[in-house]
């Protein structure tokens, strides 16, 4: 039945049918509307992966290896107390 895919005039009906349920007034607004969100997910997908870049940019940044001291803001020794 669906062994060849979708066909150009399966696209055809499809496009048919969207008109006849939305009419074509309101086609323009949703076209606008589904342009403005694409726009904004992408730029905050570019957002994200530049994020994740300047992470990745600081090599060993947030990494304690074996053997280094680590000293928490409020432990200052055993002489603070």
């Amino acid at each position: 039945m669906l062994r060849n895919g979708l066909e150009p005039w399966h696209l055809l009906i499809v496009a048919i049918v969207v008109i006849l349920l939305f009419g074509s007034k309101k086609l323009p607004d949703t076209a606008r509307a589904l342009g403005k969100s694409l726009r904004i997910l992408k730029s905050e997908t570019k957002a994200m992966k530049d994020e994740a870049g300047d992470d990745k940019s600081a090599p060993g940044a947030g990494v304690v290896r074996p053997g280094e001291a680590t000293v928490a803001a409020n432990d200052r020794g055993p002489a603070a107390h």
